[in-house]
């Protein structure tokens, strides 16, 4: 007498608990992967193009990841990827939802966070309309998460600690440029950091509040510190340290996204790392 009314309710909680996130994975994924295909070549074009042979790709080929029809070139393993781990995340903030924002806050900043830190990887670009978005969403979020002063105070903290640094690498591009030009070597327009790490330091900050963008930011300059002391070795080791150890450089702001990530989604994970 009881096994329909118990099949029905197995039924509901695998709907709630299962379907409903696969779903809203996948939708989350294709966002991401849109705006990240369409935002640094053209923020203007909302049709998207294959990135092998730049032709128009139907709205229904590229939502389901079908390859090109003009040169049959498959979808990119990043969007692959990006479908993968958007669907593994948004079940797991299904379940553990971040504190004081919520399943369906935090999945629109994940969604931010995660197209800055592609569009970085890909274009070491961080435009400023997706800061100016991102500024505002930051403000929001933070001010529910932390009241309104140590929510401006993070912002102003991640803003000054990176505009100093901004400095210390314009002094590093200069002498670079010098010893390019003393080697006959040609002189690039490369930069050891862009003012757009300086803004995203800022939309952190609005996160993460005071004072906890401090952690969040040492966080990442220890990932890339260490990220780039394997590099390091490597080059020493394969004997291209000397050619080329100024050719090299590291787009910072992905460091700081995944560090500000393991703060918001992962605390307990962070908490058990860091002796009391």
């Amino acid at each position: 007498m009881y096994i329909i009314p118990q099949i029905g309710y197995i039924i509901y909680k695998m709907v709630i608990y299962l379907i409903i996130p696969l779903i809203l994975g996948w939708i989350a994924g294709l966002l991401v992967n849109y705006l990240t295909d369409v935002i640094p070549s053209s923020p203007r074009s909302r049709q998207p193009n294959c990135s092998h042979c730049n032709s128009p790709t139907s709205w229904w080929d590229y939502w389901l990841l079908r390859s090109c029809r003009t040169c049959k070139h498959r979808r990119t393993t990043r969007a692959w990827l990006v479908q993968f781990l958007a669907i593994i995340s948004t079940i797991y903030i299904w379940e553990f939802p971040p504190p004081r924002l919520g399943f369906l806050l935090g999945l629109v900043l994940l969604i931010y966070l995660s197209i800055v830190l592609i569009i970085d990887l890909e274009h070491r670009l961080i435009l400023h309309p997706v800061s100016l978005v991102g500024a505002f969403l930051g403000l929001g979020l933070g001010i529910l998460m932390h009241g309104f002063i140590p929510t401006l105070g993070g912002g102003f903290a991640g803003f000054c600690i990176m505009f100093i640094f901004y400095l210390f690498g314009m002094l590093f591009s200069r002498y670079r440029t010098r010893r390019m030009r003393s080697a006959g070597q040609a002189v690039d327009d490369e930069e050891a950091l862009g003012f757009g790490d300086v803004n995203l330091a800022l939309i952190l900050g609005l996160i993460l509040g005071w004072p906890l963008i401090w952690f969040g930011l040492l966080l990442g300059i220890l990932a890339g510190g260490i990220i780039s002391l394997l590099i390091i070795i490597w080059m020493i080791t394969a004997r291209r340290y000397k050619q080329q150890a100024m050719m090299v450089f590291l787009p910072y702001g992905p460091y700081f996204i995944i560090s500000a990530i393991l703060l918001l989604y992962l605390p307990n994970l962070i908490g058990a790392l860091i002796p009391a």
